[in-house]
């Protein structure tokens, strides 16, 4: 399955070890799913961990390298406005142009869709129940 995790999904994955979020990047790790981002969400993700989690540049850059690694990026070609939130619609927009099957959030706004062009949008406790 190809799939998007939100930056929150992320940040879940790299601070809480052991935690649900590392389950769902281990699923990527194992080749079970493929992982696809982009640059914006990349971008956004590194800022959040410095800001509010005091990571330090090299901390960033060990963090950005494993993940150009192991996604697929995507550029998307296509803008969206869909959500209030600008970064929301940057998820959508990956999501679209990677041709991903599900975009797995915690976002309330994206999770209420349900659905956007063919992609779910679902939980990060239903994506593990479907691994």
């Amino acid at each position: 399955m190809r799939v998007l995790f939100d930056t929150n999904i992320l940040i879940s994955a790299f601070l809480f070890p052991g935690g649900q979020g590392e389950a769902a990047l281990l699923n990527i790790v194992e080749g079970r799913d493929q992982l696809i981002l982009s640059k914006p969400i990349l971008h956004e993700l590194l800022e959040v961990l410095a800001r509010k989690f005091s990571h330090d540049h090299e901390e960033l850059a060990h963090i950005a390298v494993y993940l150009e690694e192991l996604a697929e990026f995507i550029q998307p070609r296509i803008r969206l406005n869909i959500l209030e939130d600008e970064p929301d619609n940057r998820i959508l927009e990956c999501a679209v142009t990677g041709k991903a099957n599900a975009v797995v959030t915690g976002d309330r706004a994206i999770l209420q869709l349900g659905e956007f062009q063919s992609i779910r949008l679902i939980s990060l406790k239903n994506y593990l129940e479907l691994s």
